[in-house]
């Protein structure tokens, strides 16, 4: 089941990358992940993120990185 997870919206943060149904950036949950916060830790911070939609947000990005390697790629120029 596909589920809304991303919203734009110049209303909602000025646009700024939110979960669907929330004012919660996408980037705070990579911020979480890189400081060595877990998946729950973020959940439990961010009660109006669904677990489905995070699951489904870094099921998306791995789809994305392995279709398209080169954009990890830093010595390509542009």
């Amino acid at each position: 089941m596909r589920i809304k997870i991303i919203n734009i919206d110049t209303e909602i943060l000025g646009g700024t990358p939110v979960f669907y149904g929330t004012r919660v950036p996408i980037k705070n949950l990579f911020d979480y992940l890189e400081s060595g916060e877990t998946i729950e830790d973020f959940l439990d911070d961010f009660e109006s993120v669904s677990k489905e939609q995070v699951k489904q947000l870094l099921e998306r990005t791995e789809k994305l990185i392995t279709s398209s390697p080169e954009i990890l790629d830093e010595n390509i120029t542009r």
